[in-house]
């Protein structure tokens, strides 16, 4: 006997797919400085080639984005970060 389609939707998790609300880290614990010499904080912006994830990932808000990057940059002109990299997480 074939399931119907009110039982598929029983079987499966309803919540699977569903994510929470993408919200702004730096609002949300009052961070207001951004230190371009902490790389292991700047590395949770970056993805494993090492190009800056964008916001719609991230959740920051449009004005820490920018500090964001600005940061990752500065660090990567003094070599903190590399510029390119393969598997970098």
């Amino acid at each position: 006997m074939a399931a119907s389609r009110e039982d598929v939707k029983f079987l499966s998790n309803p919540k699977l797919g569903l994510r929470g609300k993408k919200y702004c880290r730096f609002r949300k614990f009052g961070i207001k400085y951004i230190d371009y010499k902490d790389s292991d904080f700047l590395i949770q912006f970056i993805n494993e080639q090492g190009k800056l994830l964008p916001r719609r990932i991230t959740g920051n808000s449009l004005k820490y984005q920018r500090r964001v990057a600005t940061a990752v940059k500065r660090a990567r002109h003094l070599a903190i970060l590399p510029f390119v990299a393969d598997l970098m997480k």
